[in-house]
């Protein structure tokens, strides 16, 4: 079983050689030297947000700490292509589980958007607490699945923000029932934001369609059955991953069109 992992501030591994010793404290050192209890000599992952991952064993365990011992330090580039969920909210925490599902596949970003047909609505000190509650389970899901990195979650955004977003993006992909086109089809780019829409229950409204793709965007399907919003943007972003980093080697992620 893969050692678990922990998250250090960001960049601290930036000099980190083996041999060198490094202190895990805080409320994640706590939660390994209290809750996990873990004990010396196990193996730790620390990672520092900033692709950097360290494989150390621990020298010394403390109350609400660890001492580790760095054996070696992975540092992988950072994908030319990233991804970007941009997930409606949704009623009965769907949205949520979008979110925690994309982030242990291996999204690099997540837009919360406040669509025309969503039932939830963000506002005032709801807003802050549900973006809140879409950051924390973005870093557990990242602890989770071993990530080195976790994803930024932005501010909640209306169709304007939306579309001046997918304006600025590589391509833009609506994940829309209607659509022609298959998600295994479309050619992705060899740089930039890929950003993956998904409605709400209700779906995305033909103004909504209409505007997006005025900003450059293509609506594509996914297969012959209708997705809940919980799971659409994951199996998507699991099709267009298989195509692009899950297909090359572990140091360099091979990203083409359709075949």
């Amino acid at each position: 079983m893969t050692a678990p992992l922990f998250h250090l501030p960001y960049a601290r591994l930036a000099d980190t050689q083996p041999g060198t010793r490094v202190v895990l404290d805080g409320a994640e050192g706590r939660h390994a030297a209290t809750v996990r209890r873990i004990g010396v000599g196990e193996q730790v992952l620390l990672a520092d947000g900033t692709g950097a991952v360290a494989t150390t064993t621990v020298a010394e365990a403390g109350r609400d700490e660890l001492v580790l011992l760095v054996e070696s330090v992975d540092r992988s580039p950072s994908p030319a292509t990233t991804f970007v969920l941009v997930q409606a909210l949704a009623k009965d925490g769907r949205d949520l589980q979008a979110v925690e599902a994309a982030t242990e596949l291996g999204v690099d970003r997540v837009l919360p958007w406040q669509a025309e047909r969503s039932i939830v609505r963000w506002r005032g000190d709801r807003a802050a607490k549900a973006h809140a509650k879409w950051v924390s389970a973005t870093v557990a899901a990242a602890k989770q699945s071993r990530r080195a990195t976790v994803p930024e979650v932005g501010d909640v955004v209306g169709l304007d923000g939306l579309a001046a977003v997918a304006g600025d993006a590589a391509a833009t992909l609506v994940l829309h029932e209607e659509a022609e086109q298959p998600i295994g089809a479309v050619e992705l780019p060899a740089a930039g934001e890929v950003l993956v829409v998904v409605g709400p229950e209700g779906g995305i409204s033909p103004a909504e369609l209409a505007a997006l793709r005025a900003a450059g965007a293509t609506d594509v399907r996914l297969g012959s059955t209708v997705l809940r919003s919980s799971t659409a943007g994951p199996a998507a972003l699991a099709v267009l991953l298989a195509r692009s980093r899950w297909s090359g080697t572990k140091d360099e992620a091979a990203v083409g069109g359709a075949p």
